[in-house]
């Protein structure tokens, strides 16, 4: 496997090349596909732009890799490394001109996400993380990241996209949560995950995920000292329902609610 440090300044490489192809189609005229029939599920021709180019610096430099994508299909998933992308996670923040949407850029070893990246090229953040360590690039420079001790979920701060997602159980089990923290967000995206690895926020609940909008910032939030599952407390790593926590404590917490709804 590459070393962190190689990753890291290949991953500078990819970000710098999906930033360029796609900045230029945020807040401007944009032509806004929606791939579902019933339903909406955007697609712009920044999402496309961003993938073809991180697709192509990685072919170049590890033609061996596998590669999942969001908006191009797959190659190679049996190959030991496996790059999971997500050009534009919060397509539909993008659109509106909301600057929580990031790119996403994970790498899988045997199905273990072991390296991830989530990148915000308009505010010029940039996290990245391999399950060890987990450190922030920005205007000031690079430092390292931890998330913040909250055992208490009375005390939490809690993200989601949508309280609408949840059904069933899947919705007894959000309310009970969401009406017991102190207060929650929606529509973060993969924002929500990187404030956890900040030390910002303490809780992300989600379902429905697939894997290229989970993979990248599961190494961010394990490397900046928190837990992500999904509700049965496997692997997130084929997306689903999926639980990030800052603190341990909290995650297990939650877990033991969640873990009733999961499927």
């Amino acid at each position: 496997m590459p070393t962190s440090d190689v990753l890291s300044a290949f991953s500078a490489e990819l970000c710098q090349a999906s930033s360029a192809a796609i900045l230029p189609h945020f807040r401007a005229a944009l032509s806004v596909e929606n791939k579902l029939a019933e339903g909406f599920d955007p697609v712009t021709v920044a999402d496309r732009a961003g993938e073809e180019a991180l697709r192509a610096l990685i072919e170049a430099r590890f033609p061996e890799h596998g590669i999942l994508g969001e908006e191009h299909g797959n190659v190679r998933l049996d190959a030991e490394h496996v790059w999971v992308l997500d050009p534009i996670d919060g397509t539909r923040a993008f659109i509106c001109g909301l600057p929580t949407w990031g790119t996403l850029i994970g790498l899988t070893r045997g199905g273990k996400p072991v390296f991830g990246v989530m990148d915000q090229p308009y505010v010029e953040e940039r996290f990245l993380g391999d399950c060890d360590k987990a450190w922030l690039v920005n205007r000031e420079g690079t430092r390292p990241i931890s998330t913040r001790p909250c055992a208490d979920l009375a005390q939490a701060i809690m993200c989601t996209t949508h309280p609408g997602l949840f059904q069933g159980a899947e919705a007894d089990a959000y309310r009970q949560i969401e009406g017991t923290v102190r207060t929650a967000r929606y529509g973060t995206d993969c924002y929500g995950y990187a404030m956890i690895a900040s030390g910002q926020v303490d809780l992300v609940i989600e379902t429905g995920l697939q894997p290229y909008d989970i993979v990248a910032l599961a190494p961010i939030i394990e490397g900046a000292g928190g837990v992500v599952t999904n509700w049965s407390g496997g692997s997130p790593a084929n997306g689903g329902q999926i639980v990030a926590a800052g603190d341990p404590a909290l995650h297990a917490k939650v877990l033991e609610i969640l873990a009733r709804a999961a499927v």
